[in-house]
């Protein structure tokens, strides 16, 4: 009786099995199929044997593509000295502060200058853990595996970001040069720091939803996380440097020589040598060809900080963006910008381009999705925040390729720039932010339309970390 039984159970475990495979499983037969479809080619020998001592960029790469020899840009604006982001996820601060810093430079013919980039990530760090713990808070009544829920235990931190979070921090708690708080080992490595605040944050969470669930009053939940946050601050303090309330600074010209010596605060320092109103002299431009052009898209959560600015786009044709980065170049002026810097790049030659590397050719398939197809599928979104500020155009005006000033430090690269073809700007270049002075009246009006509101989970949520 019971080896009648064992054997009825295996013959139903195998019944199981079988149906799963009869249904969509690869069966034996098909298995058959597939390996003899294979070609087996002595070049298909030899690319095997290659690539098993090899990379696949090494043997893909077109050894006759010479962007890489054309360094010349018909317009550039200047640039003194490369930052580095080093082992973090921080280049949209470095783009953004890149930015604001070639503006001082000129102004004030400074030399090499840097604004702190410790000082603004301290509050990045500290606004994004109450951005988390607020939201907690207010979807404290939805169940943990609510789909915006579920996200945000997923994601309550993290060291990327965009040109949001650089509005949000210094319009609210100014710059500081970068002697008065350098980086620190920690600030240059995140990864451990972040794991750290991350699992701390959940917890924080969890012990939030539970007051709720129990009744505690919106008071006591905010003084409550008020207490977590300054947990997260110490935290902080200890791993980046407590940030200065003020400062001595003695400005330096171009030759070094000292221009004056004065004390400051760090919001009284932004205002006195940046001074722009960073949340309204700019517009976020997107090329999403996934979505309908000319109008303005906003996802949510993405964002810095609870009170701060949403990322709010105008989705354009590239055919459109292009003018306006070429005008901002003309006038000197560096823009914020972001793209998939993975795809295709040359980190030998500093280059980006399409041409880098023939994998058609190497596997004998094509790879035919376009933009729109590759941003549905999750094959290509923005990856990396670099400072556009070059351009070389024809004489008929039009683009031939593109340079950005890059925060992976001075060697790497073109002098620590990189090279972007047009074609390669067209399929992988995203966003660019550009001063509304740039824009023609017509997209003005366009980026004031009511943003339809994407989710969070969305295929272009923002958050450059490369």
């Amino acid at each position: 009786m019971k080896k009648t039984f064992l054997t009825l159970l295996m013959a139903a475990q195998v019944a199981v099995v079988s149906a799963q495979v009869g249904a969509g499983g690869i069966t034996s037969a098909m298995l058959d199929d597939i390996k003899a479809a294979q070609p087996d080619a002595a070049t298909d020998r030899a690319l095997r044997n290659a690539l098993a001592a090899s990379s696949i960029n090494q043997l893909a790469a077109d050894a006759g593509h010479l962007a890489a020899n054309d360094t010349y840009f018909s317009h550039s604006v200047p640039s003194k000295g490369i930052t580095d982001q080093q082992s973090s996820g921080r280049c949209w601060l470095f783009t953004g502060l890149n930015v604001l810093r070639a503006r001082m430079i000129k102004q004030y013919n400074l030399g090499s200058f840097q604004f702190s980039q410790a000082y603004c990530f301290f509050y990045d760090q500290l606004e994004k853990s109450n951005l988390f713990l607020q939201a907690v808070i207010d979807n404290a009544k939805k169940p943990m595996d609510d789909q915006l829920v579920d996200w945000l235990f997923h994601n309550p931190l993290s060291d990327g970001g965009t040109f949001c979070g650089v509005q949000d921090v210094v319009m609210k708690y100014g710059l500081v040069p970068a002697e008065v708080m350098p980086e620190s080992y920690n600030a240059n490595n995140t990864s451990r720091m972040s794991a750290i605040l991350q699992l701390k944050l959940r917890e924080y969470g969890l012990t939030l939803r539970r007051a709720v669930e129990q009744g505690e009053k919106p008071a006591a939940l905010q003084k409550r996380k008020t207490q977590m946050l300054a947990t997260v601050y110490h935290i902080l303090a200890l791993c980046l440097g407590e940030p200065p309330t003020e400062f001595t600074w003695t400005m330096k010209n171009a030759e070094g020589k000292p221009v004056s010596t004065k004390k400051y605060t760090p919001r009284g320092f932004y205002e006195e040598y940046v001074g722009l109103d960073l949340k309204n002299d700019y517009v976020l431009l997107m090329n999403d060809p996934s979505r309908p052009y000319h109008k303005t898209y906003t996802i949510n959560m993405d964002r810095h900080s609870y009170d701060g600015c949403q990322w709010t786009f105008l989705n354009l044709p590239m055919e459109e963006i292009k003018p306006i980065a070429i005008a901002s170049i003309k006038d000197s002026t560096m823009m914020y910008s972001s793209c998939d810097v993975g795809k295709f790049y040359n980190s030998k030659t500093g280059v980006l381009s399409t041409e880098n590397y023939d994998y058609a050719a190497l596997f004998g398939t094509d790879f035919p999705m376009n933009k729109a197809d590759r941003i549905r599928t999750f094959a290509s979104a923005s990856s990396h925040a670099m400072t556009l500020m070059a351009v070389d155009l024809d004489e008929q005006g039009t683009p031939r390729k593109w340079k950005v000033e890059n925060s992976w430090g001075a060697q790497s690269g073109v002098a620590g720039h990189l090279i972007m073809t047009d074609e390669w700007f067209d399929e992988y270049m995203f966003r660019v932010v550009v001063e509304k002075r740039f824009v023609p009246e017509d997209i003005l009006r366009m980026s004031q339309q009511k943003p339809t509101v994407l989710p969070a989970w969305d295929p272009l949520f923002a958050n450059d970390a490369d």
